[in-house]
């Protein structure tokens, strides 16, 4: 699978990717928001200027009733600021919409994490309410509150 966005690749993880991946994920700046997975094969990478910088994920209901998709993303420190992020997660979504037929994604960042909300209100996600207590910090076992996102296909910036 491959997905082109403005700026970013999307593609299946493929060998030698697990490595920059796990390494990615312990640096300090991405490990404050997500816990190293075990497996990243069911991931996308992100690539960037023929470089791996992050991986992208998502989720489907597939329930003709409930037909929508859940997002989550991460990105290399050194990258963050630069719009890769909007933009991996924009060509995701747009796909999830046209192509998997999906009428409302979901994303679901640490409330505190504001760069990251900064950059889903951009493609047009709007908060639904703070999920209390909905993930564990990894590093401290304390539970954080996160920020429910949804974007309807129609808002799709």
């Amino acid at each position: 699978m491959e997905l082109r966005g403005d700026t970013v690749v999307l593609r299946s993880v493929v060998a030698g990717d697990e490595e920059v991946l796990a390494r990615i994920v312990r640096e300090p700046e991405v490990a404050a928001w997500w816990s190293p997975p075990e497996d990243f094969s069911e991931m996308l990478a992100v690539v960037f200027e023929n470089e791996v910088i992050g991986a992208v994920q998502f989720e489907e209901e597939t329930d003709p009733e409930f037909l929508s998709a859940g997002i989550d993303i991460f990105l290399t420190a050194r990258q963050h600021g630069k719009g890769l992020g909007t933009d991996t997660v924009r060509t995701l979504a747009r796909w999830l919409v046209r192509e998997r037929g999906h009428h409302r994604l979901t994303i679901d960042p640490a409330a505190a994490n504001t760069a990251a909300i900064r950059s889903y209100s951009k493609i047009g996600f709007k908060p639904v309410g703070i999920m209390r207590a909905y993930g564990r910090d990894h590093r401290t076992g304390l539970w954080q509150d996160a920020l429910l996102m949804d974007l309807l296909a129609e808002e799709l910036v």
